[in-house]
């Protein structure tokens, strides 16, 4: 579908604008078919509407006058027919472009919802997830006035009103510029109107985005403002967001309720002046009653459409405002939009070597030093330190969820930095401290990584991370539901699930950061062994506080203040008695 295109290289503006230009290409002209349809079907819903009055002055005029009957039956015939003719074509018309403009917004949410999933790691940490589905959900939402109803009724109610205003100056010019002036005057107003209410628009998306976030994170940490009884504070908290809310959709409601009242006040002093005109006409003879009548019905097709600007306005308004920020986010650079990615790995054997590598998340504020050391294929590396050292920087570095601010991180000899990222990915397996888990059942959970994997393949991964230990004692076993996050779960439970899905994905590099931390010593004991199978021909990285977990490893690196301090085997480095000595004869002692 065309749409609004990502450019890695584009400086994003922070507020941009999207035209109706820019709409009209990008999105109303690639369904220009049914839209003309749409158009079409107005045309001939307006012009079936003339039916009535144009009859109405028949049968005052001449009908009545004349006792017609016959002319009368016809009358009364052409007149449902136009109606049979009105309520078919509003049924078309809302069936097909209602329906055509919900399935825009699907296809635009899933749209946005893939450049998301395409964008950094840096994006994620930078923004509440809450705010990010109210950006996938809500802002396209005004998409439907763009091609639905709303801007083929402004079309359509814009060619109701010229074909209105050329029968008004035939029938009478005079009256028909009284009506004109008035009109006029609303017309500059709501163009007025509405350049103050877009800016409002846009900023009720950033803030119904941040409000949303903020109740998500609510839901999630309900157990942690229970534990410390803060609940009144987040009600607080959550209040002054609404209210922020409130006050938002106060003033564009206060420029609509004046456009509004500018439009009854204006439309009163045109309507008074017909009546005044007309009355006269009527009173010298130069006007009949049908004709007057005629006059005011078709007065009313043309007002009509004007009075419902204020509303079609205002909802394409929202639409461009909702557009603006939907366009912002499909501009960012995603991942993929990286050229320089153009290694592709048809095998991995799992070399692993950090040469010089230094991070930073901010400008001038490096967490890692010129770090550097080689993980051969199927060997275990293990990162210890006191926390905020380093060590799950290095394992995201690792992972390519980071890249280096300087140095070079190599895969098998290649950059990593110039390695297509699925290619390197679809070998990874990653187990993290606080491992996220799905809503559902723990086998959908394992078998997220690999969805058609076997029976046999499953049960395996099951019997080596010892979920069944657990699994066996529940009455719907693996297909037992764990709530949101596996809440239903333990920490140990929910770590072996972890272990268990990584398992079943047979990656040649692991990384787990901390992945025993959740277990009581039983659980952890099962868990050690089933990482021995787990790391068996793999390149592994493990960070560990519990450094009993971690003897066999092939090299331990000790990291202080982004730095490797020390470096070698358990025997080693418990010979020389530094760093990792201190931490090790500290943690027996406890």
């Amino acid at each position: 579908m065309q749409q609004f295109s990502a450019d890695s290289k584009k400086t994003v503006s922070k507020t941009p604008k999207v035209t109706m230009a820019k709409a009209f290409t990008t999105i109303i002209w690639p369904r220009r078919n049914l839209v003309f349809i749409g158009l079409g079907l107005i045309v001939i819903k307006s012009l079936s509407g003339l039916i009535l009055p144009w009859q109405s002055k028949v049968l005052l005029d001449d009908v009545i006058p004349n006792k017609d009957m016959t002319q009368l039956y016809t009358l009364i015939g052409i007149v449902l027919g136009a109606i049979l003719v009105q309520a078919v074509s509003s049924f078309l018309l809302t069936r097909i472009l209602s329906v055509q403009a919900q399935y825009l917004i699907s296809e635009l949410r899933a749209q946005v919802q893939k450049k998301v999933l395409s964008l950094p790691i840096r994006f994620f940490d930078n923004t509440k997830s809450g705010a990010l589905v109210s950006r996938i959900m809500t802002d396209v939402e005004g998409v439907r006035n763009l091609i639905g109803t709303g801007l083929v009724q402004l079309v359509g109610g814009s060619f109701t009103a010229i074909v209105s205003l050329v029968i008004l100056i035939k029938l009478n010019p005079w009256m028909t510029l009284f009506v004109f002036v008035p009109l006029s005057i609303f017309g500059y107003i709501a163009l007025k109107a509405f350049k103050y209410i877009r800016p409002i628009f846009r900023t009720r998306g950033k803030i119904n985005a941040e409000v949303t976030g903020r109740l998500t994170e609510t839901l999630a940490g309900v157990r942690v403002i229970k534990a410390f009884n803060a609940e009144a504070q987040e009600q607080v908290v959550f209040e002054k967001g609404v209210d922020k809310l409130y006050q938002n959709v106060k003033k564009s409601l206060t420029a609509t309720a004046f456009m509004t009242s500018a439009a009854t006040f204006l439309i009163g002093v045109a309507t008074t002046g017909i009546m005044g005109m007309g009355g006269y006409y009527m009173i010298q003879g130069t006007m009949t009653t049908g004709d007057f009548l005629f006059f005011t019905l078709v007065l009313g097709f043309m007002i009509a459409p004007i009075v419902q600007m204020s509303n079609i306005g205002s909802q394409l308004t929202e639409a461009l405002a909702g557009l603006d920020r939907t366009e912002e986010l499909m501009n960012l650079s995603s991942e993929a939009d990286d050229h320089e990615r153009n290694i592709q790995l048809d095998a991995l054997k799992g070399d692993l070597s950090f040469h010089n590598v230094s991070f930073a998340y901010e400008a001038g504020k490096e967490v890692l030093h010129d770090i550097s050391f080689t993980a051969p294929a199927g060997t275990v590396v293990a990162l210890v330190g006191s926390s905020g050292s380093g060590k799950s920087t290095i394992a995201g570095l690792s992972a390519t969820f980071l890249s280096p601010s300087a140095g070079t991180v190599f895969i098998d000899g290649h950059d990593l930095s110039k390695v297509v990222l699925p290619c390197y990915r679809q070998y990874l397996g990653v187990v993290l401290q606080d491992e996220f888990l799905f809503e559902g059942t723990i086998r959908e959970n394992i078998l997220f990584p690999k969805p058609n994997a076997s029976e046999t393949e499953l049960q395996n991964a099951v019997t080596a991370a010892y979920v069944n230990e657990f699994t066996d004692r529940f009455e719907d076993g693996l297909d037992t539901l764990i709530g949101e996050r596996g809440v239903k779960l333990s920490g140990g439970q929910r770590q072996r699930l972890a272990i268990a899905r990584a398992i079943l994905a047979n990656p040649k590099i692991i990384i787990l950061d901390e992945a025993t931390s959740s277990l009581d010593t039983e659980s952890e004991a099962l868990i050690q062994k089933s990482l021995s199978g787990l790391i068996k021909d793999r390149t592994t990285i493990v960070i560990a506080h519990r450094l009993s977990t971690i003897k066999k490893a092939d090299q331990i690196l000790v990291i202080e203040a982004g730095r490797i301090v020390e470096r070698g085997t358990h025997d080693e480095l418990i010979a020389s008695q530094g760093r990792y000595y201190d931490l090790y004869t500290y943690q027996a002692k406890i």
